[in-house]
């Protein structure tokens, strides 16, 4: 049975999702998120294989993508690829924030005092998984509200950025399957819904 091409299976997904494929980065969001801190890693940085919907208020742009970068050092360079759900709603106003996976050396650099991490006592399972950092510390407690910290204190090793109208969430390095693609965007739409203005 001849393999399906990546071009192939994410053609299918986005029609199964209702979405609009392209190959390459037609529509510049390279260029929106360069300020990310995914996207500040490394170079050669690329976005293929594209899924774009808008809905029809022109409130809400939803990607779904597979992003690409390169880390050298000396002679030797590595490769990291990952999906990544992005979505650009006005329905959002985000503090700028930074959440991925806690390990061993946040819990050092904030013991040393090196690094802060906004933890919530209510939810200690969430502040044993992740690492969560903004400059408005308030703003962010108001917006990770119960139903969000419930969410993540079961969804475990997800990375999530966010400033304004912007967010994105993806696994760091996992190249998503169409049938993963599929759970993810329902999962990037709850999370999205969750941190809507009007929510919180």
């Amino acid at each position: 049975m001849p393999r399906i091409s990546r071009t192939e299976q994410m053609q299918q997904t986005a029609f199964e999702l209702g979405m609009t494929y392209q190959a390459k980065d037609d529509w510049g969001i390279l260029k929106l998120l360069k300020d990310f801190h995914l996207f500040r890693r490394g170079g050669r940085k690329r976005i293929e294989h594209v899924l774009y919907r808008r809905d029809d208020m022109l409130e809400t742009e939803v990607n779904i993508f597979d992003y690409a970068y390169t880390i050298s050092s000396g002679k030797s360079s590595q490769t990291y690829r990952q999906t990544v759900f992005f979505v650009q709603s006005k329905k959002l106003g985000l503090p700028q924030f930074l959440m991925k996976p806690e390990h061993f050396f946040h819990k050092v650099g904030e013991w040393l005092g090196m690094v802060k991490d906004i933890d919530f006592e209510a939810f200690p399972q969430f502040s044993d998984q992740y690492w969560l950092r903004s400059e408005d510390e308030e703003y962010m407690r108001a917006t990770a509200h119960e139903p969000f910290l419930k969410f993540f204190s079961i969804e475990k090793n997800w990375h999530l950025e966010g400033v304004n109208y912007f967010l994105i969430l993806y696994r760091d390095n996992q190249l998503l399957t169409p049938p993963q693609i599929r759970d993810f965007h329902k999962k990037g739409m709850k999370v999205c819904e969750m941190l809507h203005a009007d929510q919180l």
